[in-house]
């Protein structure tokens, strides 16, 4: 599978079969968000992998769709532990997790396994139940698990609607 090909195949998976996913699966995964650019190189990011099924039915509490999410194989809290802003002004913590989090979503569509970002959550409460320090910031959770579902056909703007050349002209 081409890049080109995971980027069209991958899709925000809301069911899935409650089915572990294999170590090795797990360890690829993480090697390709461990690969993901960072600002300055710094790799701030922190993953929290939960497979442990009561913790992750306690996370999926939390979210808007905790039927759906408690059944994923894995739930993964991404983390930053930086607090380091670029000249343009713009966190770096949020940034460099989300390049890693797409990275974690490519090679898990490549892999057979669909993903779902959320960003509906009760940070406070993942904190708790996962331990996670008062100075990380929880940037977004993502689940990961054997579609039970399939991809709906998506819309998406025409090129010509999200990019111009040279100057703004929208």
């Amino acid at each position: 599978m081409t890049v080109l090909e995971a980027i069209r195949k991958r899709y925000s998976c809301r069911a899935y079969q409650e089915r572990s996913i294999e170590q090795d699966k797990l360890d690829s995964i993480l090697e390709a968000a461990r690969l993901a650019p960072s600002a300055r190189n710094m790799q701030d990011w922190r993953f929290v992998v939960v497979t442990d099924s009561q913790t992750k039915r306690r996370v999926a509490e939390v979210t808007n769709r905790p039927d759906v999410f408690a059944k994923a194989g894995v739930i993964i809290a991404a983390c930053s532990n930086s607090d380091y802003v670029m000249r343009c002004g713009q966190a770096i913590g949020p940034i460099d997790v989300s390049i890693a989090l797409e990275h974690i979503c490519l090679r898990a569509t490549e892999l057979g396994l669909g993903t779902c970002w959320i960003g509906a959550f009760d940070t406070e409460k993942v904190r708790t139940i996962l331990g996670i320090p008062a100075d990380i910031a929880i940037i977004e959770l993502m689940t990961i698990g054997y579609p039970a579902d399939s991809r709906p056909e998506p819309k998406r703007e025409p090129i010509k609607k999200i990019a111009c050349y040279e100057s703004w002209k929208f």
